[in-house]
């Protein structure tokens, strides 16, 4: 047993690089789960800057002085962020309680279409598995509306942490970007000094999650946004809402698609059932996600993310689990992580296994 363990710590571990790589590993994770709430204005101020790190280096491979092109990302970030809470925020409110409110009339009316189904499909389906599913369906609604009794009781805690990020994440965005040089400089000086090993997991993290990250944040808002103007044009309820739902869906590879699709067909069958409206809301919605999956992709993800679709949802499963929607979003990184390590880790053979070979 010994033996096993020695060859092993030999095998993986003797290399000084590496055994500060996964003291660094540790310590990071750890400080996330144990530490994340306390740290989640960092982490989110740390996340912004590293999405708008791009634009400032192309300000400053045009020849914008450091400062100037600093201030000019920063600049942007705030006018953004005035637009998503001055504008989108409210209308998004709006349209999610004008929806709750509507929610018994339309639940109402699903229940007349529905227990029509036995009538001309008897072969199919019962009238008690219908009325089995519509209980379960006012069980979940009443949990909803549960959850949001207890939120709005918990408003004036969750307004004071939203308060909280709308001081200090804009400061420490700023700062990320001014003194990024500096802060890198201080970290690399607790490094050993030869960092063969984290440089090449470094360069090829920082080109995939880089592209990633900001790929998907695109992504979002280009499918959120064509997604509301097809919405919009068809007359659809609820268009800003379910353009959100539809833009987040990408976070979640192979899953988000597929689950969003029932609000926006639910919402469209109550609106207008089955007519002409219908089949091209579905026609406008499928035509999105194809060019989404088809067009848009491989536009923005140059650097493939070479995983398997069995890794991508264990890790969406594994992250969403321990982080929520960020562990979502930031899995397939992550994962893309996990894999550059495994094959960047170094791995020395004893002489003796070298000779039988």
């Amino acid at each position: 047993m010994l033996s096993v363990v020695r060859d092993w710590f030999y095998r993986y571990l003797s290399d000084e690089e590496a055994v500060v790589l996964g003291v660094i590993l540790v310590l990071g994770f750890s400080a996330i789960l144990t530490l994340g709430g306390m740290l989640a204005p960092v982490l989110a101020g740390l996340v912004l800057a590293f999405l708008m790190q791009g634009l400032v280096g192309t300000l400053e491979r045009l020849r914008a002085p450091h400062g100037l092109a600093v201030w000019t990302v920063f600049a942007l970030f705030v006018a953004a962020l005035a637009v998503v809470l001055l504008l989108l925020v409210p209308l998004f409110w709006r349209q999610l309680l004008t929806l709750f409110n509507e929610l018994p009339r339309m639940l109402g009316e699903w229940q007349s279409m529905l227990l029509l189904l036995p009538e001309r499909y008897p072969q199919l389906v019962t009238e008690e598995q219908i009325l089995r599913g519509i209980e379960a369906a006012r069980g979940e609604l009443g949990r909803v509306g549960q959850w949001l009794l207890s939120w709005s009781l918990a408003s004036v805690s969750i307004l004071v942490t939203m308060m909280i990020y709308l001081v200090l994440v804009p400061i420490l965005v700023f700062f990320f970007l001014k003194d990024r040089q500096q802060i890198v400089r201080w970290f690399i000086g607790y490094l050993p000094r030869q960092r063969g090993l984290m440089t090449r997991v470094w360069q090829e993290m920082n080109l995939q999650i880089a592209n990633y990250i900001r790929g998907k944040v695109i992504e979002i808002v280009i499918t959120g946004g064509v997604t509301y103007v097809a919405f919009a044009v068809l007359g659809l309820n609820y268009a800003a809402l379910l353009a959100l739902l539809v833009g987040l869906s990408v976070v979640v590879p192979y899953v988000g698609a597929v689950v969003v699709t029932v609000p926006v067909a639910l919402i469209g069958l109550f609106q207008w059932g089955w007519g002409d409206q219908f089949i091209y809301l579905m026609l406008a919605y499928g035509i999105i996600q194809a060019l989404d999956g088809n067009v848009l992709v491989p536009l923005l993800f140059s650097e493939a993310v070479n995983l398997h679709p069995v890794a991508i949802i264990c890790a969406v499963l594994l992250c969403g689990g321990l982080w929520g929607f960020w562990g979502v979003f930031f899995a397939i990184p992550l994962a893309t992580l996990f894999k550059a390590l495994l094959n960047a880790w170094p791995r020395r053979v004893r002489d003796s296994l070298s000779t039988q070979d």
